[in-house]
């Protein structure tokens, strides 16, 4: 059954699906090529007659990886920015929304994916679910001579995405004044990016960031490090010969400079990240929040056990360890010792596992929110430790693994390869299903079976452990959390 909703710019054209609304594929800003590539999102033209918004729209541009989408298996264009609205109905109801912003790395992924399916919010929770495509990679955050936001347009069609929210949402049931923006991995680097951002202000009023806070930008420096080298390789002079390369020859030198960025870029960082600019982004989000920044807006953090299992952390043998942490840490002994006082005796993988982890995740969860407690700022925090049971069971609580749970969507194509288990652990789903949906109604992720969560405060520490049995618990894997703080 087709069903009809206006926009500021015209109507579109949806579908009825599994009992609730689904509007793919609307632009909310003009395609980014031409004259538009590497310029900040253009205004779309208006339209009169209906549009077909029936099918999700094309990905952002992007070279094969490692993330839920693969650019050979999926259809990719320039014209890409596109967001998705599934709703109960398009009455006149105020209903809470969340926007997801997916991740990815800044160089994979599109809404679109099946995980991301908003069905149960609307159909169980009357919530209106929100996902977004916005450019990747070299395309969305390069830094190129004479296009001065070209370090973080991909940003910039979030927030572009969040405004046509603000302006359209009541139309498909959804309160523009309570949207929540949520995002895992590269998304949750985009939410605590928005977060530290004015432009953003008044688009939402919640935010949840999944195994991702506030220090995954690039510095001025190294993203015109990278713009040069991509420039260079693609053998551009000058703005005018970057936009008049073909799609290919820009995602072809996107990769040499992903395969060649080692000596200007950090561990663990890729040279297309959003970068500070002048005017938009002004120092590193944790920075921000260290000075008050977005400390108004209630926080669900957390991050997973395991994080890093996902990409063999957990292969490195003993004779490598110490070698390895090197790339992480001054000292790897003093972290390889507190991880086996909190521990025990493990492995090497496992510890180099866990003290990936810290880095990479939950160092800066926990950072952010105590940069956010010092100002008033309420955030609540959680650990994933659910253990997969894929690969005889290496994977344990892996990146990403938690996002079906967040969204009821244990039984969308492609989980069956993370879970490991046709036995769905729907008693876990459940749960943490729920306490995101109270979190996005109420601002407080506190449930009936929960109980009182409370706020992640340093005095007590307390975090919600989801996992075959959920408990709250009290400052979680001490020892290594304090050897980081001895590192500062």
């Amino acid at each position: 059954m087709k069903q009809k909703a206006e926009t500021q710019l015209g109507p579109v054209e949806g579908r009825e699906r599994q009992g609730v609304f689904l509007f793919a594929g609307i632009p909310y800003a003009a395609a980014p090529t031409g004259e538009y590539r590497f310029a900040p999102p253009q205004p779309v033209q208006p339209w009169k007659e209906p549009l077909d918004a029936t099918q999700f729209g094309p990905v952002a541009p992007q070279l094969p990886g490692e993330g839920l989408t693969d650019s050979h298996d999926v259809t990719w264009n320039e014209d890409c920015l596109t967001l998705n609205v599934c709703t109960p109905s398009t009455d006149n109801k105020k209903r809470p929304v969340m926007v997801w912003i997916h991740g990815g790395a800044y160089r994979n992924g599109t809404g679109s994916i099946p995980w991301y399916d908003g069905t149960r919010f609307a159909k169980e929770s009357d919530i209106v679910v929100v996902t977004i495509n916005y450019r990747l990679g070299a395309l969305g955050f390069a830094r190129i001579p004479d296009a001065p936001t070209s370090g973080i347009n991909g940003t910039l069609d979030q927030i572009a995405a969040l405004t046509w929210v603000k302006k359209n949402i009541e139309n498909f049931g959804g309160d523009p004044e309570q949207v929540t923006i949520a995002g895992e991995s590269a998304g949750a680097f985009s939410v605590s990016t928005i977060m530290a951002m004015s432009q953003s202000r008044g688009l939402y009023c919640r935010a949840i960031t999944q195994s991702g806070a506030g220090h995954h930008v690039i510095t001025q420096k190294e993203a015109e490090a990278a713009g040069q080298l991509l420039m260079e390789h693609a053998g551009a002079k000058s703005l005018d010969d970057l936009q008049a390369l073909t799609v290919d020859e820009i995602l072809e030198a996107q990769k040499y400079v992903e395969e060649n960025s080692n000596e200007f870029m950090p561990v663990g960082q890729l040279p297309f990240y959003p970068s500070i600019t002048p005017d938009l982004l002004t120092d590193h989000p944790i920075a921000l929040f260290q000075k008050g920044v977005s400390a108004d807006i209630p926080l669900l953090t957390g991050t997973n056990t395991d994080e890093t299992t996902l990409w063999g952390t957990n292969q490195i043998p003993a004779e490598k360890l110490e070698k390895w942490l090197k790339n992480y840490v001054n000292e790897p002994n003093l972290f390889i010792e507190a991880v086996r006082k909190d521990r025990g005796d493990i492995s090497a993988g496992e510890i180099a596992v866990a003290i990936s982890t810290d880095h990479m995740f939950r160092i800066p969860a926990i950072q952010m929110a105590e940069a956010r407690q010092k100002h008033g700022g309420k955030s609540w925090m959680y650990e994933f430790d659910w253990k997969s049971q894929a690969f005889n069971g290496a994977l344990g609580a892996c990146h990403a693994l938690e996002i079906p749970f967040a969204f009821g969507t244990l039984d969308a194509k492609g989980t069956e390869l993370f879970l490991g288990t046709s036995d769905l652990p729907t008693h876990v789903g459940d749960i943490m299903h729920a306490s995101w949906v109270a979190f996005i109604r109420e601002g407080n992720p506190s449930t009936n079976t929960l109980g009182e969560w409370p706020t992640y405060e340093i005095a007590e520490r307390k975090v919600m452990r989801f996992a075959n049995e959920t408990s709250l618990i009290g400052n979680p894997w001490p020892a290594a959390r304090q050897s980081w703080e001895d590192q500062r």
